[in-house]
């Protein structure tokens, strides 16, 4: 009998979370045996493409629903700092990479776009000012600005402005040092550097179709959906990274772990501008609060994006609703995702959410000029022929059983994995791509315990000078910090002033 193939470790999906697993694994142990299985012919095809994926490059400067206002009118602002220094992580990896000299120009896959924030009527300026107030005194936010005055925000934004009533109450933040990151640029950026190291491979057009205990390991099934044919795989350790396919693989696994997750998909529309007369005249990333009762993945943004050197304007999201897991997957994905030990808290989290679901409703029933008056709270003089519906990635929000709800919905991310640690999923959605270098590192600390404290310490070291911990509370060192990733990104001019990496 033929006996399988076997390498140390199969990633599931060829997006941002397994690119960047695969390349940081490769670079702790360059004799390890690594292979990518992908659906598609190509990577990035998911949720890490830069059209799929829009609210990129999240570190905290202007998401407003990542500092919450209690009743008392307190604005905390933990999670803002949390994910900026998560987004330093992930920008200290890049930078190793870029002065390698072999990885390539991080001019392809990030942009300096500053990040503002922007509301109106009294009661959102009152918090907006609470929130400026508490996070300027952040090492981490010292250079973020606030302004009530309108000639001021025509400057930051001078498409908002014009056609507003002279009356409206406004206010807004901006910090400077924000970036766009094209997550699909920098994905397949990653796996051609992968594959340019022996014994690592990326296989495009594979399916997954099966995983079975063996041993130590898992034997992975993968079928070619060109040819038809099989073949299976002995590997130490698998990562299922596969976006909304995530979790029936996972089931699939039959890990004990894996018992009570559920997921409901939820789509996102935005609308398009690629007209240069338009896009021109805004250049930043300008988040707003969620309408009452919205939930919080739809915070409205205006964003400039940059694609393949290209400037555009994207503004949404708009939720949809569909049964699939994946843009590209089958209408069969829910039903199919049920199972005895997560019915009960699906059951829950669709009773405890009548809201979300009519939202949904609500949203998928808008017609074009609905979706148009919302933009025009961005921007009053939109014309309705400058722009055109996108439709966005699929996102699978996390449903887990809860002792008190019996379930609840999740937003955010989630690592799971067994308990001998040779095998790990990622379910969830946002901001997933932002902080993926921060969530593969867990993943290494959790099933690779025993390298990452030794043999792996050392480089992982050298390639993290300093971890999200010691950037949240040494603010000469996050200075430091930040200003090497800039500089290594080639996201500000080199001055003399500046330390560099020995």
């Amino acid at each position: 009998m033929a006996h399988n193939e076997a390498v140390d470790v199969v990633l599931v999906g060829a997006g941002i979370m397994s690119a960047t697993l695969a390349v940081l694994l490769k670079e702790l142990d360059p004799a390890i045996k690594l292979e990518v299985v992908e659906l598609m012919d190509s990577g990035a095809a998911e949720s890490s493409n830069p059209w799929n994926n829009a609210g990129t490059g999240h570190a905290g400067l202007c998401e407003l629903n990542y500092t919450p206002q209690a009743a008392d009118g307190t604005v905390d602002i933990k999670k803002a700092v949390h994910i900026n220094t998560q987004f330093e992580v992930s920008k200290q990896f890049w930078s190793y990479l870029t002065r390698k000299g072999t990885f390539g120009s991080s001019k392809s896959f990030i942009s300096p776009v500053p990040h503002l924030s922007f509301v109106q009527g009294d009661k959102g300026v009152s918090f907006l000012k609470e929130r400026f107030d508490v996070l300027s005194k952040h090492h981490a936010f010292s250079d973020m600005e606030y302004t009530e005055d309108k000639a001021k925000m025509a400057e930051w934004m001078p498409l908002m402005m014009p056609g507003r009533s002279p009356d409206e109450v406004l206010a807004a933040t901006r910090v400077m040092n924000g970036t766009d990151v094209n997550f699909g640029a920098l994905t397949n950026q990653l796996l051609k550097h992968l594959t340019s190291a022996p014994d690592a491979q990326v296989k495009y057009c594979k399916r997954v179709t099966g995983l079975k205990r063996n041993g130590n390991g898992w034997t992975v099934s993968i079928k070619d959906v060109n040819s038809g044919s099989s073949r299976e795989v002995d590997a130490k350790f698998v990562f299922l990274g596969a976006g909304g396919a995530a979790l029936p693989l996972l089931q699939a696994s039959g890990i004990e772990e894996s018992k009570g997750f559920g997921g409901f998909p939820i789509s996102g529309q935005w609308l398009r501008c690629d007209n240069p007369e338009v896009v021109k005249h805004h250049q930043a990333k300008v988040y707003s609060q969620a309408a009452v009762g919205s939930p919080p993945m739809s915070v409205p943004h205006l964003d400039t994006r940059v694609v393949d050197g290209k400037k555009s304007l994207l503004f949404g999201p708009y939720a949809g609703f569909t049964t699939k897991f994946l843009k590209h997957g089958s209408f069969m994905d829910l039903p199919l995702s049920v199972r005895a030990g997560n019915i009960g808290p699906m059951l829950a989290v669709a009773k405890n959410n009548m809201d979300l679901t009519k939202y949904l409703v609500s949203e998928v029933m808008q017609s074009m000029e609905q979706r148009l008056d919302s933009l025009r709270r961005f921007y009053p003089e939109a014309k309705a022929e400058d722009w055109r519906l996108e439709v966005a990635g699929q996102r699978v929000q996390i449903i887990k059983k809860d002792p008190k709800k019996g379930g609840i919905l999740q937003f955010g991310t989630e690592l799971v994995s067994a308990k001998d640690g040779s095998l790990a999923a990622l379910l969830g959605a946002s901001p997933g791509a932002s902080v993926t270098v921060s969530i593969m590192l867990e993943l290494i600390e959790k099933c690779f315990p025993a390298k990452a404290k030794g043999e792996w310490a050392g480089k992982l070291a050298e390639i993290f000078p300093a971890r999200e911990k010691v950037l949240e509370t040494d603010a000469a060192l996050y200075r430091k910090i930040n200003s090497q990733n800039n500089i290594a990104l080639e996201l500000v001019e080199e001055s003399s002033e500046t330390p560099s990496y020995a």
